[in-house]
């Protein structure tokens, strides 16, 4: 009896020693694959920039700042971690049977968002905006709206993954925008299709909504001086964009095949030129000194900005349109037809829409009041005469609280 319990404490210690040296051995090698492994400033498969090494002070001892900031910068660092985010997708996918891993899901290599239930108090809060904006600047003009559905819209329904009613979402907001406003409503969700997204992100893709670009102008009168007519008979020349991983694809964390960007020149495009509120800002917002678009000294950009790809500036190629995100930008285009002027309260997707309008306005101001207070773009913009649009996509209108 008391052999039997001497050879399993033996045993016993024998195991725990085979356990420790396995994690010491684990550690180390760690510790060495950690030193020799070249040290990443970005995640290209998550678009954004890892934790920088925290600097030991005695300041950030005292405020426990290091430790938090050691903790974060060693997750971002982790050695084969992006491998092992994707063997989590696997568990969750395969043996969890979840139907998708952190709100994404995949549907015939088309990544998507969940985006539910609706939300009706921040329709009701974008409407109010709208309403708000119109009385401001332009209560005398004409107004129109139009709506960009998300890639839900076509694929959450239908393979059984939650969805929000987008039928109510437009009612709802053309109900509210009744009764104090004539506001236009333009159905372009009938003009889309889930093809003309990208696989791997959330944006659509510049050569498919040539129909979209043409259906907004018409309804704003300027469809006949469009330099393309319907039915996709264009002069633009096509050039690609390869190895575009868009913001699903790090999110998933599941391998899926790249995206090409296409974006589409012509003459009125590239004789265009770009301002942006940040990019002639002097001294920072504080200064107060803006150049202004014409003034002598203004910095003005291409409508297509490659250089996007290769300063280190941006994670997202997309931000080759336009230039990406920005709070205040206007296009000008000295070869429109006409002297029109369009006014674009805007998202992310309006940056490849907004060169394909170029034909028809001399000037195109594109506002993000998601970087911007409302009550301060009439120290920079002026609405007299020009024709405006609200172009929102669902995620958006689902979620106004996020527009100043």
């Amino acid at each position: 009896m008391c052999l039997q319990r001497g050879i399993t404490v033996k045993h016993g210690k024998w195991e725990l020693g085979i356990a420790a040296c396995s994690f010491m051995v684990c550690l180390i090698g760690l510790m060495v694959i950690w030193s020799v492994d070249p040290e990443e400033t970005v995640s290209r498969s998550e678009r954004r920039r890892l934790a920088k090494r925290p600097e030991l002070t005695w300041g950030s001892i005292v405020d426990k700042s290091f430790m938090d900031d050691t903790e974060e910068y060693l997750l971002d660092h982790f050695p084969f971690r992006d491998g092992l985010r994707r063997i989590k997708a696997y568990f969750a996918y395969d043996v969890l049977r979840q139907k998708e891993n952190n709100d994404i899901y995949v549907v015939d290599n088309h990544a998507s968002k969940l985006e539910y239930p609706l939300n009706e108090a921040s329709v009701k809060r974008l409407s109010a905006k709208m309403v708000g904006l119109w009385q401001q600047y332009f209560p005398e003009q004409k107004v129109w709206y139009a709506i960009v559905p998300d890639k839900n819209y076509f694929l959450a329904e239908k393979n059984g993954y939650p969805s929000m009613d987008y039928d109510r979402m437009i009612r709802l907001l053309s109900q509210e925008l009744a009764k104090s406003t004539d506001f236009g409503y333009i159905d372009i969700i009938s003009d889309l299709v889930i093809d003309d997204y990208y696989h791997t992100d959330t944006h659509w893709r510049q050569e498919r909504i040539l129909d979209v670009a043409h259906h907004l102008a018409d309804a704003m009168g300027v469809g006949g001086s469009l330099n393309f007519s319907k039915g996709y008979e264009t002069g633009f020349t096509e050039h690609e964009i390869l190895d575009f991983y868009g913001v699903y694809y790090g999110q998933a964390a599941l391998p899926m095949e790249p995206d090409t960007i296409v974006y589409l020149a012509d003459e009125v495009t590239e004789t265009a030129s770009v301002w942006s509120l940040e990019e002639n800002m002097l001294g920072g917002e504080a200064a107060g000194k803006v150049y202004l678009p014409g003034d002598a000294g203004a910095v003005v950009k291409p409508v297509y900005q490659l250089d996007r790809l290769d300063d280190g500036k941006s994670l997202d190629k997309y931000d080759v349109f336009a230039g990406g995100a920005s709070s205040l930008q206007v296009i000008v285009s000295p070869d429109a037809v006409t002297d029109r002027r369009l006014i674009i309260f805007r998202d992310s997707y309006t940056s490849s829409l907004a060169p394909l309008l170029l034909g028809a306005y001399r000037e195109i101001t594109l506002i993000d009041l998601r970087y911007i207070d409302s009550a301060r773009i009439g120290e920079y913009v002026d609405f007299a005469d020009a024709d405006i649009l609200f172009l929102y996509n669902t995620s958006i209108v689902n979620h106004a609280e996020m527009l100043k």
